[in-house]
């Protein structure tokens, strides 16, 4: 992926008015414990994380975005997901959940779909919703990426 942003939208794309919130996943080994940590730009208020004993980083960094968009969306009526995760934002992007969807929930490789349980809820959250995605390079220097790495770390340390 290019060290520059990518932006899209799951439904519509007009930033005016969108509460921007960044997300990550942190994981101690794969599979250990993890946490996730979410953040609304450009203050860190609200914020929220959280942490699982035996978990995986990928589920960690789907928990963070089904977790925020659970708190934000009651409130807002668009959201703008920045995310260090490729698994989330190209999930959206090149629409694999639709595939998936369609396959019953296998992927290309005809294996059961990793996570459904989260992705499910998810995707009821974004195809509902006015919510776009942005990747952001990880452990760039960004400030609010790197808040919600520490938030998800965090999280993750209090499982250990």
């Amino acid at each position: 992926m290019p060290d520059q942003p990518s932006l899209f939208s799951a439904s519509a794309n007009d930033l005016g008015d969108v509460v921007t919130v960044f997300t990550d996943g942190a994981c101690s080994g794969n599979p250990g414990p993890g946490g996730w940590g979410w953040a609304v730009s450009p203050d860190g208020l609200p914020s929220g994380a959280g942490s699982e004993a035996n978990t995986t980083n990928q589920r960690m960094e789907l928990a963070a975005v089904l977790e925020a968009l659970r708190a934000l969306t009651p409130e807002y009526s668009a959201v703008h997901v920045v995310s260090d995760s490729t698994y989330v934002v190209n999930c959206f992007r090149d629409g694999w959940w639709k595939k998936w969807k369609r396959n019953g929930w296998k992927n290309s490789k005809r294996e059961p779909v990793a996570n459904v349980d989260l992705w499910e809820p998810l995707i009821e959250l974004v195809t509902t919703n006015e919510i776009s995605f942005e990747w952001v390079k990880g452990h760039s220097g960004n400030p609010m990426n790197d808040f919600v790495d520490e938030l998800a770390v965090a999280a993750a340390q209090q499982v250990e």
